[in-house]
């Protein structure tokens, strides 16, 4: 069941970036923190609904033993939603998907595993992407600004200091991830409902003095009845995260680089949906930080 329940988060995650970028404005410099209302907001509803329906008792020292974990998650997150008003979702989600690389080699390093030369290929693959990427990336912001023709549109202005962000959110959700590792399957410190809950009302916490921040210190309008595209970014992000930490408790080493495998089909929906467009170069560089996630996922079968 762990393969099943990483191909839905897998699924839920990539159609979740879909909608994260649809909701990130480049002239919003709360975009982000709207976007953190929203999913905390979800999390929360969820996180109740499930309590009850399934019996459970939620113990808030959970909250406390499982608060490492959930600050990395939710600290990468906002980094990710940063980058996303002024990246591409085709670029920056590849980038941030790079996540799953560090935790295999986290887990290898505290808990070795048996490791082939295949691993290692892909773990290269994936790391020299990364860098390759943000050399364009920056190649093509100086040739922008050397220019006097070409009028600089303001979510491209700052591309390669944006790539600082899903490179962020791919060193700390890796950790997290590692992390996670630990807590449900190499030490199974928490049980995966009580994982669950315990992140999900942290992150409903994080969601209500994000609100407070917004509405009442910075004076800014927010109706989360209005959040439309917010709100399928948040309801996706919450479905992943359910079959998230079953994928993680049964078998982290490999459900991790699988799962963050999810930029695939980020970009499936970004070409069909967003009408983005890449040059060749970026093209065959985030070819390559695909196929070194696929390899990294299938390196147990081959």
């Amino acid at each position: 069941m762990w393969f099943l329940f990483a191909i839905l988060t897998w699924l839920s995650w990539g159609a979740a970036n879909l909608f994260y970028k649809k909701g990130s404005d480049s002239n919003d410099k709360n975009s982000h923190i709207k976007i953190t209302i929203m999913v905390g907001l979800v999390m929360g509803i969820h996180a109740t609904i499930y309590m009850f329906v399934k019996g459970l008792e939620f113990h808030p020292q959970d909250m406390l033993t499982y608060l490492p974990v959930s600050t990395l998650y939710i600290v990468s997150m906002v980094f990710g939603y940063i980058g996303l008003r002024y990246l591409e979702l085709s670029i920056a989600a590849p980038v941030q998907n790079a996540s799953g690389a560090v935790t295999t080699i986290l887990l290898y390093m505290f808990f070795p595993q048996e490791v082939t030369w295949i691993h290692f290929a892909g773990i290269i693959a994936i790391t020299a992407g990364v860098i390759w990427i943000a050399v364009i990336e920056k190649q093509q912001d100086d040739a922008l600004l050397r220019s006097q023709k070409v009028k600089i549109e303001r979510k491209y202005q700052f591309g390669f200091f944006a790539l600082l962000f899903p490179i962020l959110y791919a060193l700390i959700d890796g950790v997290g991830t590692f992390a996670d590792g630990i807590y449900l399957d190499e030490l199974t410190i928490m049980t995966e409902d009580a994982a669950l809950l315990a992140y999900e009302y942290t992150f409903f916490i994080v969601a209500v003095v994000c609100f407070i921040y917004l509405r009442f210190y910075k004076k800014v309008k927010f109706n989360v009845f209005k959040e439309r595209d917010r709100t399928y970014a948040a309801v996706l992000e919450t479905i992943g995260q359910f079959f998230y930490v079953y994928a993680i408790s049964a078998y982290a080493f490999i459900s991790a680089p699988i799962i963050s495998s999810y930029c695939i089909f980020s970009i499936i929906l970004s070409r069909i949906f967003l009408k983005e467009k890449l040059t060749k170069k970026q093209y065959f560089v985030i070819a390559i930080i695909m196929l070194g996630i696929v390899i990294l996922g299938l390196a147990d079968e081959l």
